[in-house]
């Protein structure tokens, strides 16, 4: 098995992907990489291109203008797990005891093919640690719809909602534009079911626009979510932790567009505005905050985690809106911005999370992969 020669921890940090998030990843790396104490960890970005290709050693910031690498080396994860690893690709043939050695994976892939189980089967197949929740609560936390299936069984509100996949919509249009109507009121929220940072989201205020939305959110997924619209104000919570996770302090979002779409989340000039602590009283402070904890648990997510949260205008009830298991790194995101208001910096909250990956490496360790005979 390869070993790292360095005292420091080698850490593989993914991002980019196969995702409509992959320009969103890049920033949350470079983010990353800026803030990361480089007296502990021998980083090693990896590269993954629109296509799928694995590129070792090309740094975020060399991408975030929009540039893509001209050359540079191809490797792919050793899922072999006596020799985790970077194995480098060419036309001879790869060794197993060629790969890189790698301690510890932050993978920064939003979306598909990276916050949805994917990525972290292939970890899991190598046995390596990982940041962040496993290939279960990944995969939960990503589908919108499995994801509320799963808060409403564990007593957590919802909002109401409906699931479209994209065969049906192709196949019978009039009967779902029926459906969603007799359904849920107007406004309502067209979104994919696996994909996140607001991408393919749309605002329907009046029936005529229901097949624009519908088309643009299966353009990026075959299962769509319609979710009823609320006069609400939006919070969010992040929670850090593995079978005893905490919560943070409340945020609020004001959007600086008619809701958090992803120009207000990463492209405005006149940026939305984030409320840390949120202006809330104690008692529905501590409230979401359990909720936050709830929700981790429902979908069994694992060192971090971004919950969102509606509360309805008219009535004051909260629902939970969804979870992000693998929520933004950007200097602007509000997962490190809740806990800094709590006291934790940003390069603290980079040790936390590989601690947790290690500590959760660990615990599967101790699970066996034989049938024990003589137990």
């Amino acid at each position: 098995m390869p070993k790292n020669a360095s005292p420091k921890l080698r850490l593989a940090i993914l991002y980019g992907g196969r995702s409509g998030e992959h320009d969103v990843s890049i920033a949350s790396a470079t983010s990353v990489m800026q803030a990361i104490d480089r007296d502990k960890y021998d980083v090693l970005p990896v590269y993954l291109t629109p296509e799928g290709r694995w590129l070792p050693g090309v740094e975020p910031v060399r991408l975030t203008a929009g540039a893509r690498p001209a050359t540079a080396s191809v490797a792919l994860f050793s899922s072999d797990p006596q020799q985790p690893g970077l194995l480098p690709l060419s036309k001879a043939e790869v060794q197993p005891e060629q790969a890189q050695a790698v301690d510890v994976v932050f993978p920064l892939l939003h979306g598909t093919y990276g916050e949805d189980g994917t990525v972290q089967g292939l970890l899991e197949l190598a046995n390596v640690p990982y940041v962040g929740s496993g290939v279960l609560g990944s995969a939960a936390g990503m589908d919108k719809d499995v994801m509320k299936t799963l808060f409403a069984a564990a007593g957590l509100p919802v909002v109401p909602h409906l699931l479209v996949r994209r065969r049906e919509w192709e196949q019978r249009p009039a009967v779902v534009r029926e459906r969603i109507l007799q359904t849920l009121r107007l406004p309502v929220f067209v979104k994919p079911a696996n994909l996140g940072s607001s991408v393919g989201i749309s605002k329907v205020g009046d029936a005529t626009g229901l097949p624009d939305a519908l088309d643009l959110a299966c353009r990026y997924d075959r299962r769509v979510l319609v979710e009823q619209g609320l006069d609400c104000r939006e919070f969010e919570c992040s929670v850090l932790g593995n079978d005893e996770p905490n919560a943070s302090v409340i945020g609020e979002i004001i959007p600086s567009r008619e809701f958090y779409d992803y120009q207000a989340k990463y492209s405005d000039d006149e940026s939305s505005e984030l409320r840390i602590p949120a202006e809330i009283d104690t008692g529905l402070a501590e409230n979401l905050r359990a909720m936050a904890v709830t929700a981790f648990q429902a979908v069994d997510a694992a060192g971090l985690a971004r919950v969102d949260f509606f509360l309805e205008t008219r009535t004051g009830k909260p629902y939970v809106n969804e979870i992000n298991t693998l929520p933004g790194f950007t200097t602007i995101s509000m997962y490190p911005k809740l806990w800094e208001a709590g006291g934790l910096s940003y390069a603290q909250l980079i040790d936390n999370l590989v601690n947790l990956a290690i500590e959760r490496h660990r615990d599967r360790q101790r699970s066996l992969t034989v049938y024990d005979q003589n137990p």
